[in-house]
Formats: C-alpha cells, sequence, structure tokens
C-alpha cells in the first residue's frame, strides 16, 4: 500500500510529519486529507490573519506533493 505523509504549512512555518500513513488508494488517501483538514479548518480560520494562507498537503513516499488543500485569506479594498 502507497505511504503518505502530511504536512502544514502556515505562512512561512511549514512542518511534515515524520510517521507516515498507508491507505489503499489515492481515492482513500483523499477522503482522510479531507476528513482531517475539516476537523481542523475551523479553528484554523479563527486565527487566520488578513493576507496570510494555510495550506495542508499529502505528500507520497518520496515527499512530493499529491493532493494540496489551501486556505487562503484576503484583504479586498
Amino acid at each position: 500500500m502507497p505511504l503518505y505523509f502530511f504536512r502544514i504549512q502556515n505562512g512561512p512555518y511549514s512542518g511534515a510529519c515524520d510517521h507516515g500513513a498507508e491507505f489503499a488508494d489515492r481515492d482513500a488517501a483523499w477522503q482522510e486529507l479531507t476528513r482531517v483538514c475539516g476537523d481542523l479548518v475551523g479553528s484554523i480560520a479563527r486565527r487566520l490573519k488578513p493576507n496570510s494562507e494555510w495550506q495542508m498537503e499529502f505528500l507520497d513516499e518520496s515527499k512530493h506533493p499529491v493532493f494540496r488543500i489551501r486556505l487562503t485569506a484576503e484583504l479586498v479594498d
């Protein structure tokens, strides 16, 4: 089974999990990413500053991004 790693980026700060998770296929990996992201997005959005971005990625075994979800806060004039 393919191994995936979470990586979260908040502005200039970025960190990837050292412990991978196995999923049967890409669909199962996507479901997990959206579930975890959905659990976090409320608390993240409440702390997001104007003109900033938060993102969560799933990386493959080579640590290359496979999926990415972004939350962007923009100050619109």
